[in-house]
This record gives structure tokens, C-alpha cells and sequence, in this order.
């Protein structure tokens, strides 16, 4: 049984359809047709239609903006969909995106470099969906690293899987730039992602395809799973090549790969590196044991995540109002009762997540211009004193309030070095919030101010921060301060700040426990 299961999870089991197209007519290489559907997704699209509408329903809400990429799973529908679509729905289903890359890693052929399909269009039980040629033999032509294989395309499932989910949730026509990487090298990631950095920006989207660890026992895959997703959360290539190389060295049953697609993963990751405004936002892990269609014993794990950055256009540096908010400059500050209110919004977001898997709405009408301000803040979560969950940005261009709902979500069920907050934790949980003046630049550590300042600290493609009251609560001097935060958040050695970009930053501060909030 346990084999037979493992063959559908490698081939994507499963829909036995006889409609629609179940393989690439080799007649025509105009249009590349499907090669999937009737096996990784129903075969036509009255079936295929229904099947999407039910995992959409199913799936997360949207809790990010300004997204520039997905990382979403390519296994059959029927195990992966439900968080294949969660990752599709963080995108603004009425954006006008010029292009829609789609970046898969070969499961069929090995090649050097990657294959651009630019050859005719892409083909669906859905319908058509129109390859940008010119795009496609634009990059070829001009980057060694690209060509086209026809092998890539033919069979791969990886990429094909991904077409519906676009077709279906998106409500603006798209052009397509497809991408099978078929070397196993992360030179190769790296040249990649040089030649498409260009494009890497608000007016197109990206999707990276992949799933996570293949066939051990689900507490296995769980925690593997959970230590994938915060390497690439971390965003250092080589912070993820470094943890994938550990795990090959441990005794776990079963395990052959922690992420088939980890050339399209790293892709991504030389992509986002070096921007500290950008964020990998996890979305929703599943597993294949999750599926009524899987057992427990051989599993397939699942994740979605989104990069987003903040639209420059929004957002103020310099303190002045925008077309759409207030955003404040270093030294502002919040009443108490607009703490209170924050905090409250926070709790009740945590209370609704966790019961109902929703993001509860408010009244924003109530709201002054304080809690509508554009500015980075932190939710923090402490359970007798100790840390129990942190995720926050440093900077955003939604209003405030909003942001602290995303980031109550993030720090309870999303910051991966914790297991979810379940519901019986949250009464003895303690919530605080810090909101961020915008990132400075220093050229010398004589202008930090301990207790007052907080730090980031970027050497290559790694980087760390702590907040402002982390030096207040440890004691630290200002050198512990910054070589704990290079060692154990930024990953670069004690004294690996001396020679890395140094940047602070302010933050107002407060706490359920400082106000004397009531958990109810």
C-alpha cells in the first residue's frame, strides 16, 4: 500500500477523467498542451472549475500586500491544492500584472541552465493562456544561462500545475513567461536570478513552485518542514544551502529531500536578498497526511509563502503625509488609549484567528490618524517572560491598525521557531507592540544609543535585527548587543558586524502588562 501511495505521490494520482487532454500532442509544438490534467487535476474544465472553487473556499484570506511572489506546492490537487490556493489568494485577484513568471524546477529532464518555452502558447482544460514570446526570446537571447529545451516543458508537471490556479483567480488577462531550471547548481540560481532581477518589481508577478519534505513519518516531515520554512524565512541563500546539507546528515526515516524545488526556492532567495524592506511571509503549511487521501506513515509536506515589499510610492521617509495615510517620523507617539486600542486589536486577532481561522473586520471610522499612520511595527508575545512569538516589518503602506491585525496572526501561528499558539495559551500570554521609525543608516557604532535604538545588521545575504528594548531587558553593553544580534540573529560570526551595513532605528513601545490591559 505504502508503495503504491508513494507512486501517487511522485505522479500526482489520481483524477481518472477520460475528458480533456492527458499528454503533449508531439504533432504540434506551437501551443504546449497539458500534460497533467486527468492526473494532477481533473482533465476538464467544468471539473477542474469546481474542483478550484472548492479549494479557493477552503483556503486562507488574504493577509498581505503589495505581493511580488508566491511559493506555492505542485503536487495533485487533491493533497497540495488547499495551500496552492491560500498562496494564490494573497494576490490582489483585480491586479494588472505585465508578466506572470512561473519558475519551476525539472523533475523529468537534467539540463544546464534554465528552458524559457517560447515556442507558442500554454494550453489548460481552461483555456489558453497567451506565452509572452518576445519576453521570452528577449532573455534567451541575451542571457547564456537561458534557452529553450523542448524536453523541459514536455512532461513536467511542476509549472503546468500552477496555469489553473492563475487562470482561475486571477480577473485580468496575464502573459505567461514559463521556466523549468533543469541544473542542479546554485551558480546557476544565481545567474538566474541576475538576468531577472530587472523584472522582479510591483508590475509583475512571480511564482515559485515546489514542495517540501518527500516521504517521512507527518511528525517528521512537521518539524522538517518547519525548519525549511524558516531558513527561507530568513532569506540567505546560504543560510537555506547550509540547512538542507544538515538535514541530509540526519537519521530521518524515509527522508529523501527537504525541498524538491530548491533550485526555484534559491532563485528566490538571490532575489529578495540584500533588501531589507523585503519579507517572506509564510502562509499555510499542510501535509500529505492531512489528506484524506494519504496516510501518516510516507508523507509529502506543503507550504505557501509570500514575498512582499512595501510600494515605495506610499510610503514617506521623511515624516510628510501621502495620498493615502499619515506617516510619522522618529519620536512620535501614541495616547494610552491608543495603545490600548492597538493591543486590543491584536488580542482580538489572535482570539478570532485561532477559533476561526479569519481575521476579524472593525470599524475603522473610529480610528484617528494615529492608528492609520504608515509605519513598521513588531507584535511580540511573551508567556511567563518568555518569548513565544515575534514577526514584524520595518516598514509597510498599510494603515497601522491593520498591520498590527497581520502581525498578531504572524507572531501566534507563523513565527517558526514556535509551535501555534492554540487557544488555551491565550489567556496567559502577554502582548506588546513596537512601531518603527524608518531604517537609518550608520557609518559608526558611537551612534547607537542603547535602550533607545534598535539595530539591523546586513552583511551579504544575511541579516538580523533586535528591537530597541532587547539591550534594556538583557543588560547587554552595546558590544553584546551587537554581537549576539551578528551571531545568533544574522548568522555572521561574533565580530561579523565590524565589516556588515549597520542600521537603526526607533521604536514606541508598549505592553499589555505596562498598561494594565484586561484579557478579555
Amino acid at each position: 500500500m505504502r508503495i503504491i501511495f508513494k507512486s501517487l505521490l511522485l505522479m500526482g494520482l489520481f483524477f481518472n477523467f477520460n475528458q480533456g487532454c492527458s499528454g503533449q500532442d508531439k504533432t504540434d509544438q506551437t501551443d504546449r498542451k497539458p500534460a497533467a490534467a486527468g492526473r494532477f487535476y481533473p482533465g476538464n474544465a467544468k471539473e477542474l472549475t469546481s474542483s478550484l472553487a472548492d479549494l479557493f473556499a477552503g483556503a486562507k484570506s488574504r493577509t498581505v500586500n503589495n505581493v511580488l511572489g508566491i511559493v506555492c506546492p505542485h503536487a495533485g490537487y487533491v493533497f497540495s491544492g488547499q495551500v496552492a490556493a491560500s498562496g494564490y489568494n494573497q494576490v490582489d485577484p483585480n491586479a494588472q500584472f505585465d508578466n506572470i513568471f512561473v519558475i519551476a524546477s525539472s523533475h523529468q529532464v537534467s539540463f544546464n541552465g534554465a528552458s524559457i518555452y517560447n515556442q507558442g502558447d500554454y494550453v489548460t482544460p481552461l483555456g489558453k493562456v497567451k506565452v509572452n514570446v518576445e519576453l521570452a526570446g528577449k532573455l534567451i537571447s541575451e542571457n547564456p544561462v537561458f534557452t529553450f529545451n523542448p524536453e523541459a516543458d514536455r512532461t513536467e508537471h511542476s509549472l503546468e500545475v500552477q496555469i489553473p490556479f492563475l487562470q482561475y483567480h486571477l480577473k485580468k488577462d496575464f502573459l505567461l513567461v514559463p521556466i523549468v531550471i533543469g541544473a542542479q547548481s546554485q551558480q546557476t540560481c544565481k545567474k538566474i536570478a541576475i538576468a531577472l532581477k530587472p523584472y522582479f518589481n510591483e508590475r509583475n508577478l512571480f511564482v515559485f513552485s515546489t514542495d517540501f519534505s518527500h516521504y517521512p513519518p507527518y511528525d517528521d516531515a512537521y518539524a522538517a518542514d518547519r525548519a525549511t520554512c524558516e531558513a527561507i524565512v530568513a532569506g540567505s541563500p546560504e543560510g537555506l544551502m547550509k540547512m538542507l546539507d544538515e538535514y541530509k546528515d540526519k537519521p530521518i526515516s524515509n527522508l529523501a529531500t527537504n525541498l524538491c524545488g530548491w533550485t526555484s526556492v534559491l532563485t528566490m532567495l538571490y532575489l529578495t536578498s540584500g533588501d531589507p524592506a523585503m519579507k517572506i511571509t509564510p502562509v499555510q503549511y499542510m501535509n500529505s497526511g492531512d489528506s484524506r487521501y494519504g496516510d501518516k506513515q510516507q508523507v509529502v509536506g506543503y507550504w505557501s509563502l509570500a514575498v512582499t515589499k512595501p510600494n515605495p510610492a506610499n510610503v514617506s521617509q521623511t515624516g510628510s503625509k501621502t495620498s493615502e495615510g499619515v506617516v510619522k517620523p522618529s519620536g512620535f507617539d501614541f495616547s494610552r488609549d491608543e495603545k490600548i486600542t492597538l493591543l486590543r486589536i491584536a488580542r482580538n486577532t489572535i482570539l478570532v484567528y485561532i477559533r476561526d481561522r479569519r481575521i476579524p473586520d472593525d470599524d475603522a471610522k473610529t480610528y484617528g490618524e494615529n492608528l492609520k499612520i504608515k509605519a513598521g511595527a513588531f507584535v511580540t508575545l511573551k508567556e511567563n517572560g518568555e518569548l513565544r512569538g515575534c514577526i514584524g516589518r520595518f516598514s509597510s503602506d498599510m494603515p497601522l491598525y491593520q498591520l498590527i491585525r497581520q502581525m498578531a496572526v504572524a507572531s501566534s501561528t507563523e513565527d517558526t521557531r514556535f509551535e501555534p499558539v492554540r487557544a488555551k495559551e491565550i489567556d496567559g500570554i502577554d502582548i506588546e507592540i513596537s512601531v518603527l521609525s524608518p531604517l537609518k543608516k550608520i557609518q559608526s557604532t558611537d551612534e547607537i544609543i542603547l535602550g533607545k535604538h534598535g539595530i539591523y545588521i546586513k552583511k551579504g545575504f544575511y541579516s538580523g535585527t533586535f528591537l530597541p528594548q532587547v539591550a534594556t531587558e538583557t543588560g547587554w553593553s552595546k558590544e553584546e548587543f551587537l554581537g549576539h544580534c551578528a551571531r545568533d540573529k544574522a548568522g555572521i560570526g561574533w565580530d561579523g558586524w565590524k565589516d556588515a551595513e549597520l542600521f537603526t532605528y526607533e521604536a514606541c513601545v508598549f505592553s499589555e502588562k505596562e498598561l494594565n490591559v484586561r484579557k478579555d
